[in-house]
C-alpha cells in the first residue's frame, strides 16, 4: 500500500491540532474509530476499533483486533540484517517535537512492537532476567518518526534515518540507533483482543489513526535502515487520522 501521498494531509492535520484542550484533569474520551473486519489477514492484525482517552497529563491509546493481540511475532533469524518487526501503530497529528524529536521532521507515531532478533531498549530489562540486551521478542514501546522513502519501495515509509554526522534533537531515551526512534520504557498491555499504551503527553488536541504493520531491517544494515514492508490494516482505510481527542 502506498503512503507518500497521505503525508501532506497529515502535516496539514498536525498544523491544525495545536489548540490547547484546557487544564482539566477529568478523563476525556475520543469517539471510537471503528474498522470493518477484513479477510485474508491474521486476526490479530485485523483492526476492529481504535480508541484514545486522556486523564490529566497522560493519554491511553487502545487498539482492538479480531484475534488474540500480539499472537503474531516474526520468527527469529539469528541476524540483525533482514530481521522482521511486528507492530501496532498509532500515527498522530502531533509534531515530532512533542516526543522530543527535531520539529517538523516527519509523522510522529506511537508503536507497540516485537522483534526477536535484536533489542532496541537498552535502558530497560523487560523480561526481568538481569540482561538489558535480550528483550526484543517481548512487546515494548517506541516513539518513531515516519517519512516517505522510495528506498523501501515506491510510495512506502521508513523510520527516518539519521545521516552520519547529523545531530538532530532527540529524546533523552533515544537508544543510540541512527534512527528517529525513542525507547521510553512505557509497557504495552495486551489483554485478549486489545493492545493499549499509556504515555505522558501535553494536554493538547490531537488526531489519531491505527495501523498494523510489518517492518524489516535492511539486509545490509544501512539506510534506509528500517522500512515499513507490509501494511496489514489501517483503521481509517486511508490514513486520514479521523480520530479526534480534544
Amino acid at each position: 500500500m502506498k503512503f507518500a501521498y497521505y503525508l501532506a494531509a497529515l502535516a496539514a492535520l498536525g498544523a491544525g491540532q495545536a489548540a490547547q484542550a484546557g487544564g482539566s484533569h477529568a478523563a476525556t474520551h475520543a469517539e471510537p474509530l471503528l474498522s470493518d473486519a477484513k479477510e485474508g489477514i491474521a486476526p490479530d492484525t485485523d483492526i476492529r476499533s481504535v480508541h484514545a482517552s486522556r486523564t490529566g497529563g497522560h493519554v491511553t491509546f487502545r487498539m482492538e483486533t479480531g484475534g488474540e493481540a500480539g499472537s503474531s511475532v516474526p520468527p527469529a533469524t539469528g541476524s540483525l540484517g533482514g530481521a522482521g518487526v511486528q507492530a501496532y501503530v498509532w500515527p498522530l497529528s502531533l509534531d515530532p517535537s512533542a516526543a522530543g524529536f527535531e520539529a517538523g521532521s516527519g509523522t510522529l507515531a506511537l508503536v507497540a512492537t516485537a522483534h526477536p532478533d535484536f533489542d532496541d531498549t537498552p535502558l530497560f530489562d523487560e523480561n526481568g532476567d538481569g540482561d538489558l540486551a535480550n528483550d526484543g521478542a517481548g512487546w515494548h514501546s517506541h516513539w518513531v518518526v515516519l517519512t516517505p522513502n522510495d528506498g523501501c519501495g515506491e510510495g512506502m515509509l521508513s523510520v527516518k534515518d539519521i545521516p552520519e554526522g547529523a545531530t538532530p534533537a532527540l529524546p533523552p531515551t533515544w537508544p543510540g540507533l541512527p534512527l528517529y526512534i525513542d525507547s521510553p520504557g512505557y509497557s504495552p498491555v495486551l489483554n485478549g483482543k486489545e493492545v493499549s499504551l499509556t504515555v505522558p503527553l501535553a494536554e493538547e488536541a490531537l488526531a489519531f489513526d491505527g495501523v498494523t504493520a510489518g517492518l524489516k531491517v535492511n539486509a545490509n544494515i544501512h539506510a534506509p535502515l528500517l522500512c515499513v514492508t507490509d501494511v496489514f490494516d489501517i483503521a481509517s482505510g486511508d490514513l486520514s487520522l479521523p480520530g479526534k481527542l480534544e
